[in-house]
């Protein structure tokens, strides 16, 4: 089962990227800065947000020892934050000084690899802050990139379609093309490592425009030589696929898409576990923790979406939620259940329920199609229910009035946080 603990509403436009790491959780977006959390409470730092691009923030990750935390604009440059002050450490200038869309650690803390809209690659080492090598592919974007799990090589994907598989010292070792009709979008590396013999496995997960997710092989000989096998095609979205990630023990996959979806795969068997419809609109990001059962998803409604994904997830045998299902379940909880909680933290079906138990079941399926959750509900106004939904209000239906009454508490309009 997953629920949706927390949702973040501080970006003033899209939200394009985010990623955990052991303590903290980074966003990025179009409206030029970066916010950083504490991944316990979700509690905004109070260096947050980081302001230093000209332009929108296309990607953000942390180093792997957590200390770091890089990002890539539109204003040519990749930028080095510390996580412990908020300061700028130092910025990479992109060769060509082209727009950056990609940039990724290395898992050993030595590399760091920016990708840009002129196709360019480059590669820097991070302990020295220098340019170590560059590289291109003519006349597409670099988009997608992901470093092995052994650090020895990475892949990046294009709007040309293609996967392309690199060393260190910018050879091609193999290129899969045609990988995704109409361009890759996001590709990211499993975290474990098969070894045998003379052979080095690894497993990658990539997206892209053709509204496809998939999973491949790839193997590495010690003779040098490399080869890449498609595993499994999933089809669990109806629109282009714009983000993926692995769960830290690569059991689980997560991806957003255009058409609003975040959907969680079982990796190793292909299933479709869960389809979660909360965004508004497109679904540009996802991360999971490398600590917690969390996963994170952002989207162009501005917002992010932290989830947990409860015990025995992976166990359930390809159980996926069904189209509109609730946070938790599309009935709600119990009322006994509820009144354990804060209002915020209510569900979708947990306002359905309450209504039903309140005699306005009448109101239900309205509450329903706007996804009216216990945050939104105490947030009501009279204006939101004449205007927005539509509602004829009477004495039973000003819910705002009724609620606040209820629990001697204001009406709050700002986020929820997990209840402490």
């Amino acid at each position: 089962m997953t629920s949706l603990i927390c949702t973040l509403q501080d970006h003033r436009d899209d939200v394009n990227w985010c990623a955990f790491s052991g303590e903290l959780f980074a966003t990025c977006s179009g409206d030029k800065t970066l916010r950083v959390y504490n991944s316990r409470d979700f509690s905004e730092l109070p260096f947050s947000p980081l302001s230093g691009h000209g332009y929108g923030v296309h990607c953000c990750c942390f180093s792997p020892c957590g200390q770091f935390l890089a990002s890539c604009s539109t204003d040519a440059t990749t930028m080095v934050w510390s996580t412990v002050t908020g300061e700028i450490e130092f910025v990479l200038e992109h060769p060509g000084r082209s727009p950056v869309r990609i940039c990724a650690f290395s898992p050993d803390s030595a590399h760091l690899v920016s990708g840009a809209s002129d196709g360019s690659l480059a590669l820097w080492d991070f302990p020295s802050k220098q340019l170590r090598r560059t590289g291109a592919v003519n006349d597409t974007t670099m988009v997608a990139c992901s470093f092995s799990p052994c650090s020895q090589v990475f892949m990046t994907g294009s709007t040309y379609g293609d996967l392309r598989l690199w060393d260190l010292d910018m050879n091609q070792l193999h290129v899969e093309k045609n990988a995704h009709d109409l361009g890759v979008t996001c590709c990211t590396f499993a975290p474990s490592i098969l070894s045998g013999g003379q052979v080095v496995q690894f497993c990658l997960a990539s997206c892209g425009q053709d509204s496809l997710l998939k999973i491949w092989a790839i193997t590495k000989f010690t003779s040098g030589g490399s080869k890449m096998r498609l595993l499994h095609t999933l089809r669990g979205q109806s629109a282009p696929v714009l983000s993926c990630a692995f769960s830290s023990d690569g059991q689980l996959l997560v991806s957003g898409s255009v058409d609003k979806t975040v959907t969680v795969y079982d990796a190793k068997n292909a299933v479709l576990l869960y389809t979660l419809n909360q965004h508004e609109r497109y679904v540009t990001a996802c991360c999971c923790s490398p600590t917690s059962p969390l996963i994170a998803t952002g989207s162009m409604d501005k917002t992010v979406n932290i989830w947990r994904l409860e015990d025995g997830c992976s166990e359930r045998g390809g159980k996926s939620l069904p189209e509109g299902s609730d946070r938790t379940s599309s009935e709600g909880r119990s009322s006994a259940s509820r009144s354990k909680l804060l209002v915020s933290d209510w569900s979708e079906g947990d306002v359905a329920a309450w209504l039903e138990e309140e005699g306005l079941q009448g109101l239900v399926d309205k509450f329903r199609a706007n996804n009216i959750d216990g945050t939104e509900l105490l947030g009501l106004t009279k204006e939101t229910l004449t205007s927005e939904l539509h509602i004829e209000l009477t004495r039973r239906t000003f819910l705002s009035t009724a609620m606040q009454d209820r629990w001697n508490r204001p009406i709050v309009q700002r986020v929820s946080r997990p209840a402490q």
